[in-house]
């Protein structure tokens, strides 16, 4: 029993060890890095809910939900974008008017909206009322959710108060360097949160576990496992923020870490009700010894929306 419990152990070992790094270096370099970082593993996990969906008899719009969930996607870096192309055509003189990033998502969601009620209206297809709804709500439960992490990277290099946290209100070169810098540490330390608060649990629960936390929607799980992971969590946190998040305050990162250490793990709960209502293990097999993109990522796609709207709206604000 205990070998089938880590047998696959070795393979998520040696996957981790190639991913991890390059997930960091990404995070860290931010800009359109970070941003294609994010969308692929935003696209890659739609598939996966939409593949889950058609296991239930729904058809949802593949492509299209995929297609406009990148354009939301590119809407949480739409600063970075919209200041990038003024600068290029103002170089040959031309002046650019651009939507505002707001008025960019709006337009992008209303536009998904009218595309999927049209397309399904001659696409003549059974259950079009699951059809509309699964692939709306796709798009509004995965691709806005991660879209929020991008978000969250791009406060640090467009949003920071830098007269908060600097005696000279005047950002130079230096203090915008460390601000990016900044950036990229607490969407790493999200990360690094995360995946200890998802280690300890497993090692808690293999180890310690006798209560069941919710046997009907993933048996494995328990509640001795979410407590080692809960605690783990807002250790990680607090060591971040003593290491390399200066401008955190320490009751903000216990916040942000009692934030991972629930709804991150709820999160998990949520994608694994998903795949029970689909009865299958895994949302699809695409990473070796882990599962789907989405089973990987099912705690982070809960939980960006919540640290970006607490970051951006408490604790920079």
């Amino acid at each position: 029993m205990e070998k089938s419990r880590f047998s696959s152990l070795p393979t998520r070992v040696a996957v981790a060890a190639l991913a991890i790094p390059a997930i960091i270096l990404l995070t860290l370099q931010g800009g359109y890095w970070f941003f294609g970082l994010v969308a692929l593993i935003s696209s890659v996990s739609l598939i996966e809910f939409y593949k889950l969906s058609e296991r239930k008899g729904a058809l949802p719009l593949i492509k299209l939900g995929v297609f406009f969930g990148l354009l939301v996607n590119l809407a949480f870096i739409y600063e970075r974008l919209q200041l990038d192309l003024y600068k290029f055509f103002a170089d040959m003189g031309i002046r650019l008017s651009m939507f505002s990033q707001l008025q960019f998502l709006l337009v992008v969601l209303l536009l998904f909206i009218l595309a999927v009620l049209l397309t399904e209206l001659f696409r003549n297809k059974e259950s079009s009322t699951l059809n509309i709804a699964l692939t709306v709500f796709g798009v509004l439960g995965i691709s806005v959710f991660f879209g929020t992490l991008i978000g969250l990277r791009e406060v640090f290099p467009y949003g920071f108060p830098v007269y908060k946290f600097f005696s000279v209100a005047v950002a130079d070169t230096i203090q915008l360097e460390q601000i990016n810098r900044w950036g990229g540490y607490t969407v790493v330390s999200l990360f690094a949160s995360i995946w200890i608060c998802d280690t300890a649990a497993y090692f808690g629960g293999v180890s310690l576990g006798r209560h069941k936390l919710m046997e009907r929607v993933s048996p494995g799980k328990t509640w001795e496992g979410a407590v080692f992971g809960f605690v783990f969590a807002i250790l990680t946190m607090v060591l971040a923020q003593k290491t390399v998040l200066e401008y955190l305050p320490l009751h903000h990162a216990v916040v942000v870490g009692v934030f991972v250490g629930v709804f991150g793990q709820l999160g998990d709960l949520v994608e694994s009700r998903f795949k029970r209502d689909a009865d299958v293990k895994d949302s699809s097999s695409i990473i070796p010894g882990h599962g789907g993109m989405y089973d990987r990522f099912d705690s982070l796609v809960f939980l960006s929306p919540i640290v970006y709207l607490y970051i951006d709206f408490v604790v920079l604000s």
